[in-house]
């Protein structure tokens, strides 16, 4: 009979794990708290952060997988209800809904003999299953972080303070003065929404500033110069100190210093400072129609004081200040195994434990850059692994892994989606390195880590991968010089 496994989550990750454990002769089943699939990209899922005219800040050849592209008329950032449709377009595909069990929520995992026994809970009731594997697919970013501020439970603003996993529209903000607090993507793009689409006044208040890069570069999507797979290769060779100055002179030459646009100075060092994306926001402080304040030392009343002991009135605060991890399924002891907490976990190659065989977790680091190609990757090595098609990794590796997650602190900081696309595709052993002619490994290092290439070779390669990829890199990409353009077209 065929192995079952539970697959936790149908968004993105629970999608990608259940088409590559299929496509291995395992059978899965996706959980699903919410009555429809697409997890954070289905605006109606109670855990779902998305507004209605959220674009992706992320381009369309990086946020989808090797099998499916999007209909010709999606731009280079899809709508997130493109995103939706591109999901459903990809489970139907692979028939991923046969025996999902939608409208179920995960209640209690546990340890049992020969694998794992879930409660769920639907409106039919209260039901246990057991089975021998598990895939924990359901999504990094569902649990807002508050952070303490001394007041801000007494705001008296007319709109509240919220989080901004809970803003859905700037309709209600027009006209009316807002704080967003926080100096990520999600703080940023809100704060550039509501200074855009009629609000008032808009002020952000950040820790500290942030280099902060454009979605496009002349043209091109900035996953062409953040997030290559050359640049991703340099951590084999690079030092410390060569990475972080190569990563200087990468935002300073693409973003610029914002402080020339009259943002705050950011830190000399780049590890310090870290560096986050939005087209829009550096030109609105710019334009005077975003202002920036430090981070906030106080609220009382509407009135929100920041450390530099500038003050102004508020309608309204917005909190975009991350998210905790969030698994309060996992029984005690499972809990306690993984060293779970609000940050991360302590697991091998951000997947699997020795002390827990059988079970999976996916997508569950902090990551810059788009999640699906990372995604596809990891659930291919899962496949593989269980099903035989790659030697399953021994206790022996899973425990070094351990020790690399603990010394490295990989759950510590933020991942680059192009370093954790390459890490699993190595372990699946679908890294193209090696692949075609030197002009072709040229253009591989030139191009954004998209999906389509790590099916050039290994378990599941693709007769047309070489060819789809040059067209992908042609329509996308940036223009190479044209010693290289004249031998990659022959």
């Amino acid at each position: 009979m065929t192995e079952q496994v539970a697959v936790i989550g149908a968004g993105p990750a629970g999608l990608a794990a259940a088409r590559w454990l299929k496509q291995r002769g395992l059978r899965p089943v996706l959980i699903e708290a919410h009555d429809g699939i697409g997890g954070q990209w289905d605006g109606s899922n109670p855990l779902s952060g998305v507004w209605p005219e959220m674009r992706t800040n992320t381009a369309r050849i990086t946020t989808s997988f090797s099998d499916l592209d999007y209909p010709a008329d999606v731009a280079v950032f899809p709508r997130n209800q493109e995103v939706l449709a591109y999901l459903r377009r990809y489970a139907q595909m692979f028939g991923l809904l046969d025996g999902a069990r939608l409208g179920s929520r995960l209640q209690a995992l546990d340890q049992v003999p020969g694998g794992y026994r879930l409660r769920l809970e639907s409106r039919d009731g209260i039901e246990e299953i057991t089975v021998p594997r598990v895939v924990i697919a359901s999504g990094r970013y569902n649990k807002p972080n508050i952070p303490a501020i001394p007041g801000l439970a007494g705001f008296t603003g007319e709109l509240g303070a919220r989080h901004a996993f809970h803003y859905k529209s700037p309709e209600a903000f027009r006209g009316k003065r807002v704080v967003v607090a926080g100096g990520s993507i999600s703080a940023l793009e809100i704060a550039s929404d509501l200074a855009m689409l009629g609000s008032r006044a808009v002020v952000l208040s950040q820790r500290r500033q942030r280099y902060v890069m454009p979605k496009m570069v002349r043209g091109v999507p900035l996953e062409y110069y953040a997030f290559t797979r050359g640049g991703a290769l340099m951590r084999d060779h690079a030092t410390a100190e060569e990475l972080d100055r190569a990563q200087q002179d990468f935002v300073l030459a693409y973003g610029g210093d914002p402080a020339r646009y009259g943002a705050p100075k950011p830190h000399p060092d780049i590890r310090k400072a870290g560096f986050t994306g939005s087209q829009h926001y550096l030109n609105l402080v710019a334009e005077n129609r975003l202002a920036v304040r430090p981070w906030i030392a106080r609220v009382q009343g509407q009135t929100v004081t920041f450390t530099d002991g500038s003050a102004v009135e508020a309608d309204a605060i917005i909190i975009g200040t991350g998210f905790d991890l969030n698994l309060p399924f996992l029984s005690p002891e499972i809990a306690r195994t993984l060293q779970a907490d609000a940050k991360g976990l302590c697991i091998a190659d951000f997947t699997f434990h020795p002390d827990l065989p059988g079970l999976a977790l996916m997508g569950l680091w902090p990551q810059q850059g788009p999640y699906p190609v990372p995604l596809e990757q990891q659930a291919r090595y899962i496949a593989y692994a269980w099903s035989g098609a790659i030697p399953a990794p021994s206790r022996a590796r899973l425990e070094a892994g351990l020790a690399a997650c603990t010394a490295e602190a990989q759950f510590g900081d933020y991942r680059d989606q192009n370093e954790m696309a390459l890490r699993f595709a190595r372990l699946c052993g679908t890294d193209p390195a090696g692949v075609g002619d030197a002009a072709l490994q040229r253009m591989l290092a030139a191009s954004a880590t998209t999906a389509i290439m790590f099916r050039m070779t290994g378990p599941d390669a693709l007769p047309d991968a070489v060819e789809r990829f040059r067209a992908q890199f042609h329509r996308f990409g940036p223009a190479l010089d044209a010693a290289a353009e004249t031998a990659l077209a022959s």
